[in-house]
């Protein structure tokens, strides 16, 4: 297996030895005990919550949007903006009411079109969306408070792509916002949320903040459970510290500067959990996939035949032991398309992955499959430890099968805006990055955001493939018991085609100092937290 460069810990010396973390800017402050002071797992660099599927643009939109329905922990949608919906003419016509007393962080009320306005915006840009927009009739307003939704043929999975937890999730902000072109970023950052954004208080690669947003109106009913149910703030502030280096974050959440570490790594652990006053907890329960993404716009990776040549050479363990360790139960290999323990998950094709590794045959495989010294761009991010133990691995695999290399690491936020570019490699481009997402985000053909393969509107690397689209079409329309079987297609003609490497699922915690309670589970979620 490879080497991953680790950190080297005096793991006696705990956090005294390490830096301590001190605030880039001073900004003055409310009583400490009404800020949560909160280490995201990057910066935040795309504020637009239909721009990108990265999870630190999804944990900052629902801070200051909100959603007409809320998932729960059975991952079933409640209504949270929305009041209730009726449905007719044989679930062609749904009908949505919204609650009263919902205004945007200006101070207008939000009304139907807003909501309206919004759905479209947002259907444009994600798979869900999309199968929504082809399945659409038409949808309007029909009052201030009402919406109506025909559709040309029922879908099924309606109420859950407008509660999609999922980036890119569907938040409701203002329809002068909302109206404008869907591929171009909106810069103002108006929802109706539990907080506000402070953007004069933004300070690029070292602070976001956000207040409480005094004129929100929780649900007056309901359970807490995930994005669904009452949301209720109990600090006037929420700050986000970024800070890149692990040992520095460990020193803060272990002497009380910060409160919450969404993601510490796996090797720091030991030396947190033995801080009394730092718990460690795996609120992520469904755990995260590891995915490498393939470029399929320019060669080498527009043929099927390479990728396949590559997905072959692909050891699972090699990539969640570098990112998770050696200890059991940190993470899985023989993982396919869907998350493992889901109704989805299945076996089908999985022979291309659990098949003897043999570097030789695979070299082989990727010469004949017309691989001609093409430069590789691969792109990896260093300031998150997964991505970066994820890169490494995909670096000295691609090296080892023989391919021609140009390594790019940077922050993640400078890879998501990279990934964003269809220019060829040696113009800016790039051929291959590796992301990880939410074991939510992969449980069915639905959500699962990399097996999309409609050329232009599919996921970064813009895969063309109609016939995994027509698959996954049938599996929307099909009765619930006749999911599995298409799944099983699905996941055969996606390793067929290699649309993108699976590398395993891993599990991680977070940290957060003791007293904090209320932490939602599925996501990084900041109402309902108390402390004390």
């Amino acid at each position: 297996m490879p080497t991953v460069p680790r950190r080297s810990l005096i793991l006696g010396a705990g956090a005294a030895a390490l830096p301590r973390f001190a605030p880039r800017v001073a900004i003055a402050q409310p009583a400490a005990a009404r800020v949560l002071r909160y280490v995201p797992q990057a910066d935040v660099t795309i504020l637009d919550p239909v721009m990108t599927t990265a999870y630190i643009t999804r944990t900052h939109a629902l801070m200051v949007y909100d959603q007409l329905y809320g998932l729960d922990g059975q991952l079933r949608p409640q209504p949270q903006m929305a009041e209730g919906h009726t449905v007719e003419d044989d679930g062609k016509r749904v009908t949505i009411r919204l609650r009263e007393g919902l205004k945007f962080h200006d101070g207008e009320k939000v009304l139907a079109r807003d909501c309206v306005a919004s759905v479209k915006r947002w259907a444009q840009r994600d798979p869900l969306g999309q199968a929504l927009l082809a399945r659409l009739d038409e949808m309007a307003a029909t009052g201030d408070r009402e919406f109506t939704i025909r559709l040309k043929r029922p879908f099924g999975p309606l109420l859950q792509a407008l509660a999609k937890l999922g980036p890119p999730a569907c938040c409701i902000m203002p329809a002068r916002l909302a109206e404008t072109d869907a591929f171009r970023p909106v810069t103002e950052v108006v929802g109706s949320g539990p907080f506000r954004w402070l953007a004069n208080e933004r300070v690029a690669g070292a602070r976001v903040a956000y207040a409480r947003n005094p004129d929100y109106v929780p649900r007056p009913d309901g359970t807490p459970d995930w994005a669904a149910g009452p949301k209720l703030v109990h600090f006037d502030r929420v700050e986000w510290n970024v800070i890149p280096d692990p040992g520095t974050a460990a020193a803060a959440i272990q002497n009380g500067e910060v409160d919450w570490w969404e993601n510490p790594p796996n090797d720091l652990l030991p030396v947190l959990a033995r801080n009394r006053q730092v718990v460690l907890e795996n609120i992520i329960t469904l755990g995260v996939m590891g995915t490498g993404i393939f470029n399929t716009l320019h060669p080498p990776f527009d043929k099927a035949a390479v990728r396949r040549a590559v997905l072959g050479a692909v050891s699972q363990a090699d990539f969640m032991t570098a990112v998770a360790g050696t200890e059991p139960g940190r993470w899985r290999d023989r993982v396919g398309v869907f998350t493992p323990g889901s109704p989805m998950a299945n076996d089908a094709g999985m022979e291309i992955l659990t098949a003897p590794r043999d570097i030789e045959a695979s070299r082989r495989a990727l010469r004949e499959a017309g691989y001609r010294g093409e430069k590789v761009v691969l792109l990896a991010a260093s300031d998150q430890s997964a991505l970066a133990a994820l890169g490494e691995v995909g670096n000295d695999l691609l090296r080892r099968l023989g391919m021609n290399v140009e390594y790019v690491v940077t922050d993640w936020g400078s890879v998501v805006q990279r990934r964003a570019s269809k220019a060829p490699p040696e113009q800016g481009g790039w051929s291959m990055f590796h992301t990880t997402w939410a074991g939510l985000d992969m449980v069915n053909p639905a959500v699962t955001q990399v097996l999309r393969a409609n050329g232009e509107r599919a996921y970064f690397g813009w895969p063309d493939l109609p016939g995994l689209e027509a698959l996954r079409d049938r599996w929307l329309e099909a009765p619930e018991a006749e999911q599995p079987a298409l799944a099983a297609a699905i996941q055969a003609e996606a390793l067929k085609q290699a649309v993108f490497l699976p590398t395993g699922q891993y599990f991680y915690q977070t940290a957060y100092r003791r007293g904090l309670t209320g932490l939602s589970r599925g996501a990084f979620l900041f109402w309902n937290i108390r402390r004390g």
